[in-house]
């Protein structure tokens, strides 16, 4: 079933807190300067701060008196509980918090700071105002039926999952529970085996899975942010099984995780990793040309790698590109930008550098702070006020399986940032070579979010349009990571397309057409087009060459 989105339902490309932060990371010194700005605005105009102060009393007192102001998001699980609409208690004191919510929003949108300054300001108190929520104490009624019901033992269990994170998770709530899962027993269980090895990475050919398999194989690049296996969590979202089963000759880089001994490694030297392995790929199935797939950043390192191809005049080499939630254009509108000023770049890559890597766990707080109500607080209420495990997730699992970042990349992403350089002929350099991605015409698909925080699905869009070639662009329905997982066997999967691109992603949007269903089946079509024809499946793994070193998931993805 198709038909258009609604007029007037442009979703927001874009949060406070996207990739660009995640990189440069988030000091708090700054949020405190921010804080300490409100307080010297408030005391330079009393006027404008006693003004608001008597709107907010005016509100608190009809709260007392029991009415009801406002309205709950009835998206927002926090008091979904019927007690903080029907108890007098709680109705008030809920009352009261959207209250002070609402007047803080209207004193920064009508103060006289400059419009960064506003937005700087609705950022930190959003932090407060989600930190202090009154979901967040033991008065919350889900915590008081299960401490009644557990006769307080819910609150022995939560002060000892208190301590085993501090001790052990970063001082974050975890949000899986970790012994259930074990990578190459419950997840990333694909046959398969390592067919090559270098210090950047390993390469895994896939078992196929049906009688006829297409002659261009298709090569994964997965980020170098995180482990390959969100292609191969389980049978029944695996993206990996889903290319096997329909023909696809399916190779996979698993990326080393770095210490400090790497530091110098940067995105030439992941480039020049990634062409041994297109090449090898090229060696094991005697194919010309191969299908790239790449996501987030990932993405960014196989444009680079056609770039460099191209300039070599070897971009033959390649059928097609497949980009999931990848920057090219790294210009982003949003406030999370407002913090990553030249002093705060220069003192990331100095960090970095001092300590050979960007830590994993420092990139996951970040990250965990883009959306605090379901990624830190969510698991507050459910691990320390309830008591209780948190849960059982493949995709959090993964989340939480995190890498480092050796320090010439960081440095690198943090200068991809700062100069959005793939945006003109030449501003970046890669293996010694200028890049120029309308020269890249190989055919490509890309893949968006409409939910995605972390590449807002605007920015992915413009990088869309950076490519030379024939372009499809396709909108999903999801986040960043369920717009990567989104098989056709789920029910709520749909996206949202138009064939013909535009040069603002607002007038795309407002002539696509809504499509239920999952953007896999799209991608499948479109890819096995550019697959070559059709022959009798090869099961054989490797070559003399290149002979089969150890099973599938190999070792480098199990290095924490």
């Amino acid at each position: 079933m198709q038909d258009k989105p609604a007029t007037g339902s442009l979703p927001s490309p874009a949060a406070y807190i996207n990739a660009q932060s995640a990189i440069t990371g988030l000091r708090g010194r700054d949020l405190f300067s921010t804080l300490r700005s409100l307080a010297a605005h408030s005391l330079r105009n009393p006027l404008h701060s006693a003004r608001h102060t008597l709107a907010l009393g005016g509100q608190l007192g009809r709260v007392l008196l029991g009415e009801t102001l406002h309205k709950t998001n009835p998206k927002d699980n926090r008091f979904a509980d019927p007690a903080w609409s029907l108890n007098p208690f709680y109705r008030r004191g809920l009352q009261a918090y959207l209250s002070w919510q609402k007047q803080v929003r209207h004193w920064i949108d009508d103060s006289g700071m400059s419009e960064d300054d506003r937005a700087r300001a609705h950022f930190a108190f959003s932090l407060l105002n989600d930190a202090v929520a009154p979901s967040n104490t033991l008065l919350n009624p889900l915590a008081l039926k299960e401490i009644f019901n557990t006769g307080g033992n819910s609150v022995v269990r939560g002060i000892g999952n208190l301590l085993d994170d501090l001790l052990h998770n970063n001082g974050l709530p975890s949000q899986v529970t970790k012994h259930a899962f074990e990578v190459g027993k419950n997840l990333a269980v694909t046959p398969g085996s390592v067919v090559f090895r270098n210090e950047l990475l390993e390469l895994i050919q896939y078992s196929p899975m049906s009688e006829k398999q297409y002659a261009k194989p298709l090569l994964i690049v997965p980020p170098q942010i995180n482990k390959y296996y969100i292609f191969d969590l389980s049978p029944t979202n695996s993206f990996v099984q889903y290319a096997l089963k329909n023909g696809l000759q399916v190779f996979m880089v698993s990326w080393r995780n770095p210490d400090v001994r790497h530091r110098e490694w940067g995105l030439s030297t992941y480039v020049e990793a990634a062409e041994e392995a297109l090449n090898v790929t090229r060696a094991i199935t005697g194919s010309r040309e191969v299908n790239l797939v790449g996501a987030c950043a990932g993405g960014l390192t196989i444009a680079a790698l056609q770039g460099h191809l191209q300039a070599k005049r070897q971009l033959r080499r390649v059928s097609s590109a497949t980009y999931m939630v990848s920057l090219l254009d790294s210009q982003m509108d949003s406030p999370a930008t407002l913090f990553a000023d030249e002093k705060t770049l220069e003192a990331a890559k100095r960090r970095s550098y001092q300590q050979g890597v960007l830590d994993g766990r420092d990139m996951a707080k970040v990250f965990a702070w883009m959306r605090p109500n379901d990624l830190i607080w969510n698991y507050w209420v459910n691990n320390y006020l309830l008591g209780k495990e948190p849960p059982v997730f493949d995709i959090l699992y993964w989340n939480n399986d995190s890498t480092r970042l050796p320090a010439a990349l960081h440095g690198d992403l943090l200068d991809f940032f700062k100069h959005n350089p793939l945006s003109h002929v030449g501003g970046l350099e890669v293996c010694g070579t200028p890049i120029d991605l309308q020269k890249v015409t190989v055919d490509s698909f890309s893949v968006a979010g409409i939910n995605d925080h972390i590449t807002p699905w605007d920015a992915v869009y413009r990088s869309t349009l950076l490519l030379g070639g024939e372009r499809r662009f396709v909108l999903s329905n999801s986040g960043h990571v369920q717009s990567i997982l989104n098989p056709p066997s789920n029910p709520k999967a749909n996206y949202v397309e138009n064939r013909k691109l535009s040069s603002d992603p607002r007038a795309w949007y407002y002539d696509a057409e809504h499509v239920d269903g999952s953007w896999w089946s799209q991608w499948l079509t479109w890819v096995q087009e550019r697959s070559g024809a059709q022959r009798e499946t090869l099961t054989t793994l490797g070559n003399q060459n290149y002979p089969p070193m150890e099973a599938a998931p190999g070792t480098y993805v199990r290095v924490r």
